[in-house]
């Protein structure tokens, strides 16, 4: 049965309720029994310990802020007395070169995917029309489901993903748009592209060809809807000899190696870094110990936990590559007069996290123990085995659009809030809580909660199971209901 209160590291100094627990009840935590002050919501923190105003506040082991009040044992610990301890740009220190470690992980089996010429295996084997501007993405999405119908059956897909951009931008702003969209292009699971553009756009096509890797110009069709004919039509019929070259294509044995996988949280809970997380960590391991890349984004949300992150380096070009990375994030936070700390959101201070410190902490977890082997711009592509470590927000959307872009061809979505969103690629949602996953299975692919019952290994066990069918052709909930969307990080002025 799952405890009253879990413990996630001997050195913390609060507890974790793990349901509704009342004021005057007693609650065994590591050997230590703390009679309760305060009524504590689920996944919400107690004290331990008597902490004067002041006193670091410590969980999974390390400081999640600062007591800004006396708190007694057994009180409630939230954001009415507990602050951030964070401020702006830190010095990382030097490069210490570290052994390499022999991850603890069992290597994965392999899978069934799609082989592209260059060798890269797809996880799916689809179409995708990119408009190069918002003019045209109604255009875009609208063909999209019509060409869907008419080819249902042949490939695993059709989308169209619009977004607003593409015109009225200028420099850094409209150059990142551009990234994106030419790396979306390369994605293995995109077998053909159709690029729509309006004409007169700031994002003209010529441009956005020319930032697309070689390797992937081939697949690559596209359609100036100002200059053509009936632009449906035209649409139509590029997406059907699309089809006809794409539709012979059949899965054949890849191994673990040959997968990219993006990690991702959005909605956390308190228990996300006990359940979902942690899941996903021991699942990275083995990936890494199978050869395979890893893709690790969200800067903002890496705010409070860089330092362990950054010290598994590979080597002194990664080490410092990493802290300007994150040190540039959080300029961009204070060059707009916003503090760094400005996270969590609401739903996750409901959920119980107080501090970025203790959020970040527990998403950098998904990362799981691999080295950091590689550090790319937004509109990068990942190239390296092992972890890489992604320019982007923490926002859902532009996140995970951007791990699509760096090649993932599956990305693991935890949550204890839930969404219902997906993205270009098959996006796997896993719950850190059981109530959720029962309550909205139009959303969850996967329950996490059940390491609390039954243990890590059995979860484990039927994680890697699951994402081989998933990887292997078994939609996820997004592709089943349609839920798939991009958005691009928008950064500078609007003309």
């Amino acid at each position: 049965m799952t405890p009253a209160a879990w413990h996630c590291h001997q050195r913390d100094s609060v507890g974790i309720a793990m349901r509704d627990l009342g004021a005057g009840e007693g609650v065994s935590v590591a050997g230590v029994m703390v009679k309760l002050t305060d009524d504590i919501p689920s996944g919400h923190k107690f004290a331990l310990k008597s902490h004067a105003s002041g006193d670091p506040v410590i969980r999974y082991g390390e400081r999640i802020g600062c007591a800004s009040r006396a708190i007694l044992t057994g009180q409630h610990v939230h954001s009415h007395n507990l602050s951030t301890a964070l401020s702006g740009e830190l010095d990382y220190g030097t490069f210490t070169p570290t052994p390499a470690r022999q991850i603890d992980a069992a290597a994965l089996g392999d899978w069934r995917g799609y082989r592209r010429h260059d060798g890269r295996f797809a996880t799916r084997n689809e179409i995708w029309l990119l408009p190069t501007v918002g003019c045209v993405a109604p255009l875009v999405e609208m063909v999209a489901r019509e060409a869907a119908e008419l080819h249902r059956g042949k490939l695993d897909g059709i989308v169209g993903f619009g977004h607003p951009h593409g015109c009225s931008q200028l420099g850094d702003d409209l150059s990142g748009t551009r990234a994106i969209l030419a790396a979306l292009c390369d994605n293995p699971n995109a077998g053909g592209v159709v690029l729509v553009g309006l004409g007169c756009e700031s994002n003209q096509l010529d441009d956005l060809i020319e930032l697309v890797p070689a390797r992937s110009r081939g697949k690559v069709r596209t359609m100036r809807a100002q200059t053509a004919g009936d632009e449906r039509e035209e649409l139509l019929s590029v997406i059907a000899e699309l089809v006809e070259e794409l539709a012979p294509m059949e899965r054949e044995n890849a191994p673990a190696s040959a997968l990219t996988i993006g990690l991702k949280c959005g909605g956390s809970d308190a228990l996300s870094g006990l359940t979902a997380n942690p899941l996903l960590g021991r699942f990275s391991d083995s990936l890494a110990a199978s050869g395979g890349k890893l893709i690790l984004t969200e800067i903002p949300e890496v705010f409070g936990a860089e330092d362990a992150l950054i010290a598994r380096s590979s080597s002194v070009e990664t080490f410092g590559a990493a802290g300007e990375l994150v040190n540039r994030f959080k300029r961009y936070f204070l060059e707009q007069g916003q503090p760094v700390s400005e996270n969590p959101s609401p739903g996750n201070i409901a959920g119980g996290i107080t501090t970025l410190e203790e959020k970040s902490l527990g998403a950098v977890q998904k990362g799981g123990s691999a080295p950091l082997v590689d550090v790319i711009d937004y509109g990068g592509v990942a190239q390296l085995a092992g972890l890489t470590l992604l320019e982007a927000p923490g926002n859902d959307a532009v996140s995970s659009t951007a791990l699509s872009a760096a090649g993932a061809t599956l990305i693991l979505f935890t949550t204890g809030r839930g969404t219902p969103l997906g993205f270009p690629v098959p996006t796997v949602k896993v719950s850190s809580n059981s109530q959720l996953a029962s309550s909205k299975p139009g959303w969850i692919d996967f329950d996490a909660g059940n390491v609390l019952s039954d243990g890590k290994d059995a979860v484990d066990k039927a994680f890697a199971d699951f994402l081989n069918a998933v990887a292997s052709g078994q939609p996820t909930q997004a592709e089943r209901s349609g839920q798939r969307v991009i958005s691009i990080w928008k950064r500078g002025v609007t003309l």
